[in-house]
Order: structure tokens, then C-alpha cells, then sequence
């Protein structure tokens, strides 16, 4: 069963190399889980068809794309290996933090036109040795760089960059200067091929394992028009944070649809094999398709909600306390309700599902639904909504 999402611009999502991407990315999401590797195949098509700028503005270039429509082609991409489908929602997130906070900078303005032409992709360092997974929280900071005014420079240790040896270039977060406060933060951007990285550790995880997501110890210099104008906080309110969930979402309602289309097709062999009687696992195929009406719902309702803000130019609401709840429950149900969609799938598959060959295998998908829950740590969201919740009154 595919959820009715909202549908996308036929030139992008019918684009020959789309197609060949989510082709791609089915025939080797195997081989990529199995070796913990880049998924170089689909990406490369990604590129070719021009979908790493898609949310660039057409006066830049890019597509002018919507996030509705790179929602959709996340959940195609993740219905066909949630690697691939993670990787793009990430590079997007990034992009939309530049596009939406720092097109008015010249620098950004330029640097946007080049990934439209390069087709360049994007990683994200917002993690850092000792500040607990808090992103909000930096140690690192800018200082100058010696000996090269204007120039700047930072260290950071970053407990995870996902695929960051396969990635153009960074936004990381780091302190204004070295006098800031932890949450006193920037992004700046920067080109991986001028920086120095090394890896800290290996990537040898449960799921997901196509993200390639080990630590690095960053060292950068750069020009001062390298650093997004708007304040870490802001970005974060009104673009980081909501992008992730809703994108992060949509990867997490992909895997969980395959998982259900696997299930169904299941019960279908079972009934051609007894001409006249529903099977046994059609009621639990029945429940599920309950479940997964509630999941995709949850999922537009979240998307529907922030498009109608940012239609409307209403910022301020994005940084509301009872925006911010909303959208901590969206990813804290989401990455719970991908567990239970393929636990699910695999009661209906039973041993089928079980093993890790055959068309109605659910291992991948489930242990790639594991990783929803440690993806900014549902602890943390619910730690963080316990506190909103002392101040915030249903409705606002």
C-alpha cells in the first residue's frame, strides 16, 4: 500500500534520472546494508537529475521546489532503501537553512548558484564530544586565525557526521567566539576539500549503516562570509528542527510502507493458495492498515501545518511553544510508529519476514526503524517537552 501523499511537480518526480534514482537505490539497498556503504549509485542520479538543488530558488537555478514535493521524493527514495532516502533528507535540511536564512548574502547567493551547476552535497556537523547530544549546545567556537586576517578558523570534535567522507562540503555549528555562551551559536559552511578531517571512529551499526555516520575531529579556516547571518537559534526554531522531523518523517513512513507492502503481498500469496478463504494473516493485515492510515495522518497533518506558516510568512509562530511541542511529538510518534509498522510486518510475514532473503524479508526495515528513536534522543524531546509543557496551554 503507497500513502496518498501529496503529489509532486511531474517534471521532477518523472524525471528519467529521478526514476533511475529510486531504481538505484532498490537494486543495491542490499549490498549497501550489507557492507555499511556510501549508496554512490543513487546519489550519482540524484545528481544527474538535478535533485540536489531542487529547494534552491529558480532565480538562483534551482527548481524552486516546495517542501511537500522533497517530502515525496523522500518517501520514494526510502520506500526503496532508507539510507538513500535519509542521506537526501538530510542534504535538504541543509539547504533549507541557507536558503531560507542567508540567500540575502552575496556569498550564499553565489555559493547556491555553484551547487546548482556542481550538484554539491551537503553534510551537517551539529553533534560535539561533551555536550551530551545537545545541539543547542556548542564547546567548540571561532577564533581568528593567526597570522591570516580576516580570515577565521574552529576545532570541533563531532561525535557523527553522516555520510561526511562522501559530502562537498559542511554546515557546522560552533560558538560566535570564544567568550559566547554554549547556546550563543553560528553555522558556517564550509568546503570539506579545504578542510581537515579524521575519522574518530567506524560506522558497524544495526541499520541505517548506508549513512556512513562515524565521528570527526574538524579543523577549518574560512572567510567571515562563510557564517550564516541569522543566529543558530533562530535557524534551528524556525527551519533545522522542523525540516528534520517532517523529512526525517517521511523517511521513516517510506521504510514502514515497504514493510507493509511486503506484508500485503504476503497474505495475497497466502490467499491464491487457498481459492475461497481469507487467510489468518489478513487480520493482522487489517490492524496494520489501521495503523498506518494514523501514521500517514499524523505525518501530512505536521507537513500541512508548517507549509501553511511559512505560506503566510508567520515566523513568529514558528518559535511558539505549543509549534515547538507539536513538532518534538511529530518526531518522537514517528520514529515510535515505524517500529510498531514493521513489528507489525513481521507478525503477518512471520518467518518469511524473519529471514533476511526473500521478497517478504522486514529485517532491513526494521532494524533501519530502529534508529528513528536515537536521532535527536526521544529522551531528550520528551525531557524537553516535560519543561515547554509547564508553560504551554493546549491551543496556542
Amino acid at each position: 500500500m503507497i500513502p496518498k501523499l501529496k503529489p509532486i511537480r511531474p517534471e521532477l518526480l518523472d524525471h528519467p534520472s529521478f526514476q533511475q534514482a529510486l531504481t538505484l537505490a532498490g537494486e543495491h539497498a542490499a549490498d549497501v546494508d550489507r557492507n555499511g556503504r556510501f549508496p554512490s549509485e543513487a546519489i550519482e542520479a540524484l545528481r544527474a537529475a538535478g535533485a540536489m538543488s531542487w529547494l534552491v530558488p529558480r532565480e538562483l537555478g534551482g527548481a524552486g521546489a516546495s517542501l511537500d514535493e522533497a517530502a515525496r521524493a523522500v518517501f520514494e527514495l526510502s520506500r526503496r532503501c532508507a539510507s538513500t532516502g535519509m542521506i537526501f533528507a538530510m542534504h535538504q535540511i541543509q539547504i533549507g537553512c541557507i536558503t531560507r536564512h542567508a540567500v540575502q548574502s552575496p556569498w550564499f547567493a553565489d555559493y547556491l548558484k555553484r551547487l546548482v551547476r556542481e550538484q554539491r552535497l551537503i553534510a551537517s556537523a551539529t553533534s560535539e564530544l561533551g555536550t551530551g547530544g545537545d545541539i543547542r549546545r556548542s564547546i567548540a567556537a571561532i577564533h581568528p586565525a593567526p597570522g591570516a586576517e580576516p580570515f577565521l578558523r574552529f576545532e570541533k570534535k563531532a561525535t557523527t557526521i553522516s555520510y561526511g567522507a562522501s559530502a562537498d562540503d559542511l554546515l557546522t555549528t560552533v560558538r560566535r567566539a570564544p567568550d559566547s555562551e554554549p547556546g550563543d551559536q553560528v553555522l558556517v559552511l564550509t568546503h570539506i576539500s579545504e578542510m581537515k578531517m579524521k575519522q574518530t571512529d567506524q560506522w558497524d551499526t544495526l541499520g541505517m549503516r548506508g549513512t556512513c555516520s562515524p565521528g570527526f575531529e574538524l579543523e577549518a579556516t574560512f572567510a567571515p562570509d562563510h557564517i550564516l547571518p541569522a543566529p543558530f537559534a533562530t535557524i534551528s526554531a524556525e527551519t533545522m528542527v522542523p525540516f528534520s522531523h517532517i523529512l526525517w518523517s517521511h523517511v521513516w513512513l517510506g521504510l514502514s510502507s515497504d514493510a507493509f507492502d511486503r506484508a500485503q503481498n504476503f497474505v495475497r500469496k497466502q490467499a491464491r493458495q487457498t481459492p475461497g478463504t481469507t487467510p489468518p494473516s489478513a487480520l493482522r493485515l487489517s490492524e496494520l492498515s489501521v495503523h498506518m492510515a494514523q501514521f500517514r495522518a499524523m505525518v501530512e497533518s505536521a507537513l500541512d501545518e508548517y507549509v501553511e506558516l511559512t505560506a503566510r510568512g508567520d515566523r513568529a509562530a514558528l518559535s511558539t511553544v505549543g509549534f515547538a511541542v507539536r513538532i518534538n511529538n511529530l518526531k518522537i510518534s514517528a520514529s515510535e510508529a515505524a517500529v510498531e509498522a514493521c513489528l507489525g510486518a513481521l507478525r503477518v510475514c512471520g518467518v518469511s519476514g524473519y529471514k533476511n532473503d526473500g521478497p517478504f524479508s522486514i529485517g532491513r526495515n526494521l532494524r533501519d526503524a530502529h534508529s528513528a528513536a536515537l536521532m535527536i534522543a526521544n529522551d531528550r524531546l520528551y525531557s524537553t517537552n516535560a519543561s515547554l509543557l509547564l508553560v504551554h496551554r493546549e491551543g496556542k
